[in-house]
């Protein structure tokens, strides 16, 4: 007998909480094997390729491409066990709606059934945060009619600050309730209570655009947006007129900052307003640095590449001050001195600019670096990245000079404390033992979070970078 398995969008790690769907990679009847990918989604992050945990035959799939998927909503329905013409005419009947379909609760499992997490039937080799061992407890609880309901409801959430906290009995759904008086809203992404609180918007105010009337991050947005408007018109002076309010401006493109972007412009806001940087800056000579370079990349040997020199610069400079590899923790109030170096360099591509991470960049060498730093550069072109190769960094690297630019004051990439930023090498005048000549210069800009150090640590970072690219002998010290 089959057993119909619902399986939801996973936790996709790093503090994800939806998703966009790009394409769909099966379609409805079709036979699907354990651990198949079944849709590729788009996060903040990356593209990731979901494959589904269970075996059999896809008798629902739920949105279309363009849709955006909260962690926990249904992606589709499988009937394990079923061959194909078992489940013709067993997928439940679209949405009018939405277009999308809708399913009604899943079968429970034969007495005996294997269990989806220890037999064949299902896989626990899956994203962060889910397997068919714990299916179960990630299965969206369908409210049923208020004649089915059982005698003793569970408790409803407690609610904070207007935002709703799930019982522990509720799995992933989000419920909508009035009990004693309290309305509750129908929202489980942390990220969307973190919003409203900051900006002291009462979720009960807000008509969710998802499922079952799920709250998501847009809708908030939106909302937020909603309530500055109607607080600067009541302060705007008699006879001032908003530029938005006086109606669209012809010719005008508008351009939603979601996905990679809205998560972007989402983490540039936060470091500027957490974070109190500063920036310095200083000219070196690089000539002796591309002449090392010149000299490793001797035909037959792997490539050495300028960024992973520069990259081992920086991982000697950190052992050297450890107290900029480092973030703060604002609620405990502490800084918080990191023992590895992940460093990120920032790689443009078409999707925008994204920054790949080096693990224990520390332990590497310049051969590794380039090795490593040249995979994750065209995983990022390809969109093929990972979150989890895109997160956790301690201390990024910023060659903004292959824009042609010589200096730049970056934003700090949150909670990270500092970047170095490389400008363009290009040929100068430059005194050079006591005479003055034409050498190869690049300006390094050197910007960090001044609670964790003052100027003297970071002038004196900058300045051992900078005795590097003109001194490359002096990394021999720290080999």
């Amino acid at each position: 007998m089959a057993v119909v398995r619902e399986f939801t969008l996973p936790d996709l790690g790093e503090g994800l909480t939806e998703a966009v769907i790009v394409q769909w990679l099966v379609e409805v009847g079709e036979v699907v094997a354990v651990d198949q990918p079944v849709v590729e989604v788009e996060t903040a992050k990356a593209m990731v390729e979901v494959p589904c945990p269970y075996g059999g035959v896809v008798t629902a799939r739920f949105g279309a491409a363009g849709t955006e998927v909260p962690v926990g909503a249904p992606l589709v329905t499988v009937a394990v066990g079923a061959a194909p013409e078992d489940a013709a005419g067993r997928g439940p009947a679209p949405n009018s709606a939405n277009g999308s379909a809708s399913v009604a609760a899943p079968a429970a499992p034969a007495p005996g059934a294997e269990d989806a997490g220890t037999g064949p039937a299902g896989s626990g080799n899956v994203l962060v945060g889910y397997g068919t061992s714990g299916a179960a407890a990630r299965r969206r609880r369908i409210l049923p009619h208020a004649a089915e309901a059982p005698a003793h409801p569970p408790a409803p959430p407690a609610t904070t600050n207007g935002t709703a906290t799930r019982h522990a009995t509720t799995g992933d759904a989000p419920d909508t309730a009035v009990a004693d008086g309290i309305c509750t809203v129908a929202v489980i992404s942390p990220l969307v209570r973190r919003i409203a609180r900051e900006h002291d918007l009462d979720l009960r105010d807000v008509r969710g655009s998802g499922r079952d009337g799920l709250i998501l991050r847009t809708d908030v947005e939106s909302a937020v947006r909603a309530l500055g408007e109607r607080r600067s018109a009541a302060v705007r002076p008699a006879g001032q007129v908003d530029a938005a309010a006086a109606g669209p401006v012809p010719g005008a493109e508008r351009i939603p900052l979601k996905g990679l972007r809205g998560a972007a412009a989402e983490k540039f806001s936060r470091s500027r307003r957490e974070i109190p940087d500063a920036t310095c800056w200083v000219d070196a000579d690089a000539t002796d640095l591309l002449a090392t370079r010149r000299a490793m990349n001797v035909p037959g040997a792997p490539k050495v590449s300028l960024l992973a020199l520069l990259a081992r610069i920086c991982t000697a400079a950190l052992a050297r001050y450890p107290e900029l590899n480092a973030t703060v923790d604002t609620t405990a109030q502490e800084i918080v001195r990191l023992p590895a170096v992940h460093l990120g360099f920032a790689a443009q591509t078409d999707r925008g600019l994204v920054v790949p991470v080096v693990r224990d960049a520390q332990g590497r060498t310049v051969e590794q670096l380039s090795a490593e730093i040249a995979r994750l550069t065209d995983a990022a072109r390809a969109g093929k990245l990972s979150p989890a190769e895109l997160s956790r960094g301690t201390f990024t690297l910023n060659n903004y000079g292959v824009f042609g630019v010589d200096g730049s004051t970056p934003i700090l990439n949150h909670p990270e404390a500092a970047m170095l930023g490389v400008g363009r090498i290009a040929a100068k005048p430059w005194v050079h033992e006591g005479e003055l000549a034409v050498r190869e210069v690049v300006q390094l800009s050197f910007t960090f979070d001044h609670r964790v150090c003052d100027g003297g640590t970071a002038g004196g970072f900058l300045r051992y970078v900078a005795d590097c690219v003109e001194q490359p002998a002096l990394l021999l010290r720290s080999l």
